[in-house]
């Protein structure tokens, strides 16, 4: 099934994890959740406000390349 990468960014955008999800990696997705909820606290003791950033921008990025992938390997298979 097509997954729209700028779908999955997006979703991951709002909500770190959702875009995963979408993707159809659901325990990457939770994961990547209970880590933002993690970092979330972590911002008390200031080192959140490092972490939150980094892992809400990968999960963006993966989301989004990974949905390409999906759609690659889709059209390949569809091709032969």
């Amino acid at each position: 099934m097509f997954k729209h990468p700028g779908i999955a960014a997006v979703l991951s955008f709002f909500w770190t994890g959702v875009g995963q999800i979408y993707n159809g990696q659901i325990l990457k997705g939770i994961l990547l959740i209970i880590l933002q909820g993690i970092n979330g606290l972590l911002m008390f003791v200031g080192i959140g406000f490092i972490t939150y950033p980094i892992v809400w921008i990968w999960g963006m990025y993966d989301a989004y390349k990974t949905a390409e992938r999906m759609n690659y390997k889709q059209n390949q298979y569809k091709q032969q």
